[in-house]
């Protein structure tokens, strides 16, 4: 049986066509070149386009700006600082995820980077293959962490609600904020207001103002009389 030709003239009932979905649009950003190109080898390969590549943090926060991608892959260790970088995008531009790539995993970088506002900490070894799916995990919720890294955290995550646990046993009516106990805990190790803000991306005066809060909640007149609580248990 013939078939007739379609009319070149669509139908006004005609279904419009289904536009296929864009790819996944990526940032780039990391010092060493040779890094860069496996990264950008693997997310092509997986069908995703590289929206820029850069190689320090100003860069990064610049072109994440500019190119709105849907999720920034940055290296640590790039001039600038890259946790410094996550703190900034994340902070512009809450619906871009943030996953960092390290060369030498470190759980003091881990939390950084969490604290920073990433969503993922990677190794640079991270199987070819495995990136691309672990970018798309992010993309639907998930967070790009290696099994070992995630028990590290719900330890750490642990330990805190441990250590707070014995601070309300001794002051029944205290209810610090999360931001206050890393605060405190940072004063107990004997870091400065400087250093404290440094470690938890924030400003000095951030940092002074979550100090008096604390002394304040936990009715003690200076910073030795609050880490004494934490010493004495």
């Amino acid at each position: 049986m013939a078939v007739r030709p379609r009319s070149p003239h669509r139908s006004a009932t005609a279904p419009a066509a289904v536009p296929a979905s864009a790819p996944t649009r990526v940032l780039i950003a990391d010092a060493d070149v040779a890094t860069r190109a496996g990264v950008r080898q693997a997310l092509q390969r997986a069908g995703m386009v590289i929206c820029a590549e850069v190689d320090d943090a100003a860069a990064a926060v610049e072109m994440a700006r500019r190119e709105r991608p849907e999720i920034c892959l940055l290296g640590v260790q790039m001039p600038g600082n890259g946790i410094s970088a996550a703190a900034t995008i994340s902070f512009e531009l809450p619906q871009t995820p943030v996953v960092m790539l390290t060369a030498a995993p470190s759980d003091e970088e881990l939390f950084a980077a969490l604290r920073a506002g990433a969503v993922g900490y990677l190794q640079k070894e991270t199987d070819s293959t495995r990136l691309p799916h672990a970018l798309r995990g992010v993309l639907e919720g998930e967070a790009a962490l290696s099994r070992t890294l995630a028990a590290r955290v719900i330890a750490e995550f642990r330990e805190r609600a441990q250590r707070r646990q014995l601070v309300v046993a001794k002051r029944p009516s205290v209810d610090l904020t999360s931001r206050e106990w890393e605060v405190l805990e940072l004063m107990r190790q004997g870091l400065s207001t400087a250093e404290i803000g440094d470690r938890l991306f924030i400003s000095p005066v951030t940092v002074r103002t979550h100090i008096a809060s604390v002394l304040r909640k936990l009715d003690v007149p200076d910073r030795q009389s609050a880490i004494a609580l934490l010493e004495d248990r």
